[in-house]
This record gives C-alpha cells, sequence and structure tokens, in this order.
C-alpha cells in the first residue's frame, strides 16, 4: 500500500455502480487546466503571451488570471494566501493545482476519498463555485472538474476581458501531453500506487518513452476521450542530490510537428535549450528556464 493514502485496501468499498469501469474508475476525460501559484503575475504572465498563450478572462473576486490557448488553460493565482505560500521558500512562481475533467466531480471526489486520498478544504466565496479538491504532490492540489462542455467553471467564476478573443488558435497544434513530477528518494512506489489507485494510471513500460527527457516512470492516464489521455511522468532525484523536494515541475505539450513548433515559438520570443544532452529534434523539445522554474517540453505527438 502506498503510504500516500490513508485507507488500506481491505478497508475501501468496492467500485460504485457509477463507475464500473474499472480501467477508468472515476471517469476521467483530461486536464481541464493548469494552475501557477506566484507573487509576480505580471512577470509569469509576460512569459505565458512569449508562449503563445493569451489572456482571456479575469476572476470575479480574486487576483486570478486565466491564460488560453486551443484547448490549453493555465490559471495564473497571485491571491495573497496562495501566493504568499508558493513565494515562501521561492520567488519563482510553481504549479500549485491540476484540474481534472471527471463524468461527476462529488462522485469522483468521494470515490478518491474513500481508497485514502487526503482531502483539502475549500473555502469559496459568494458566487465562486465549490471545486473539490484532495492534496497532491508538495503543497499542489488535485481538483475534480464536471463543467466543461456546454458549461464550464470560467463562466460562473471569471469575468471576459472585453474585446479579447476567448478561443485563441493553439500554436503549431499545441495541447496538453503531461505533466512532470518531482519525488523523493525511492519513492517511485509510492505514486505509482497513487495515481494507479486513485485514477486508474497504468505503468507505461520502460523501454517505451516519448520527448528527448526519458528520466524516471511513465504512467498514462485513462479518458473517455482517447485523444485527452495524457501522461504523468515521475522522475526521482539523483544520487547526492540536496533538492529533494516533491512537487508538479513542468507541463509536457504534445505537437504534431516538433521543428515546426519550436519555430513557431522562437519566432515569438522563446529559447530553447541546445546542449549535447538535450537539444530540439523530432522527439521533442525543451524550453529554457523562466523565472527560476518555469519550463516548457514539447513533445512529438500526432492528436492534434
Amino acid at each position: 500500500m502506498s503510504d500516500l493514502l490513508l485507507k488500506s485496501t481491505s478497508e475501501r468499498e468496492p467500485l460504485q455502480a457509477s463507475f464500473s469501469d474499472a480501467a477508468n474508475p472515476i471517469g476521467l476525460d483530461g486536464i481541464e487546466f493548469i494552475e501557477f501559484a506566484t507573487a509576480k503575475p505580471q512577470a509569469l504572465g509576460q512569459v505565458l503571451e512569449t508562449m503563445g498563450f493569451k489572456p482571456v478572462a479575469r476572476h470575479r473576486s480574486r487576483e486570478v488570471l486565466l491564460y488560453r490557448q486551443g484547448e490549453l488553460n493555465i490559471v495564473v493565482n497571485a491571491h495573497p494566501p496562495v501566493a504568499q505560500g508558493a513565494s515562501r521558500s521561492s520567488e519563482a512562481p510553481s504549479i500549485s493545482a491540476i484540474a481534472l475533467r471527471v463524468r461527476d466531480a462529488r462522485a469522483a471526489y468521494e470515490y478518491v476519498l474513500e481508497r485514502g486520498a487526503w482531502e483539502v478544504s475549500t473555502h469559496p466565496e459568494v458566487m465562486e463555485l465549490n471545486i473539490p479538491a484532495i492534496h497532491g504532490a508538495g503543497g499542489s492540489r488535485i481538483y475534480f472538474v464536471d463543467r466543461y462542455k456546454e458549461f464550464s467553471i470560467y463562466g460562473v467564476d471569471f469575468v471576459p476581458i472585453p474585446s479579447v478573443d476567448q478561443r485563441p488558435a493553439a500554436t503549431a497544434g499545441i495541447h496538453f501531453f503531461g505533466i512532470v513530477q518531482y519525488i523523493g528518494p525511492e519513492r517511485s512506489y509510492d505514486w505509482i500506487e497513487f495515481y494507479r489507485e486513485l485514477i486508474g494510471a497504468e505503468l507505461i513500460p520502460d523501454e517505451q518513452r516519448f520527448g528527448i527527457m526519458p528520466k524516471g516512470k511513465l504512467l498514462r492516464a485513462p479518458a473517455l476521450d482517447a485523444d485527452q489521455r495524457f501522461m504523468i511522468q515521475l522522475i526521482e532525484p539523483d544520487i547526492n542530490v540536496m533538492d529533494a523536494d516533491e512537487r508538479l515541475q513542468r507541463i509536457g505539450l504534445g505537437v504534431p510537428d516538433v521543428p515546426a513548433a519550436v519555430q513557431a515559438l522562437r519566432a515569438l520570443g522563446v529559447e530553447f535549450v541546445e546542449t549535447p544532452a538535450a537539444h530540439s529534434g523530432a522527439r521533442g523539445a525543451i524550453s529554457k528556464t523562466y523565472l527560476g522554474s518555469v519550463v516548457i517540453e514539447l513533445v512529438h505527438d500526432e492528436r492534434a
């Protein structure tokens, strides 16, 4: 049993009738948004715009801005309690949350709590949605969202920025591919079991790899729509590396043509790492680090 879960297998209820598909127990259907926490939202916003994102909406009551390109949603959260927590040990932004699309948010939430997930107490203000969440890596949260089709969470909590295209096109077919998570030494088993037990993620064989940064263990999350499946890469620290803090480290973005995407992003001002150990090519590319922590990784993926 993973020590990240509160309950042992023998203490858990069987699959609920509404989630009878053991391969996708919570009705997962992809990533709705990634949230960055920062005390410097303008600086992070400039980086995101360089990467092709556009600000499209502001939160009704908090210092939160929504950036978008294509189907990608990035939430920049500078609300004081969150931003202060993010900058407590560093000035760098941090990935503070990932929101998962699910068939039924409340049922998914109850399912993962029954299997030992640690709940997060949320405190929505007036006219805000109460989005259920559990604790993830480090101080991050995993949200469960079921309003993502005809009606979305943004229509309730956000106000569109006037005269701005609410659906800006994706640069070079960019879409979510996955998330890279740094974990502690010898913690792979615990996190593999965490994601397998809670969302039905499956471990990918070591010989099957994507992109140019193939370290660690790779899991594939299921989805109702096969095109919405995503990867979770778990990376333990190298021997003698002192920085072993567990955290969501970077976003993986899929593109049908990596060289074309690199060219398009370079035209916008994005710089990519070009070293013997890591350099852009047909399989993938990785950007330089911005603001001390913000990195995007491109991975060849024909989905788009």
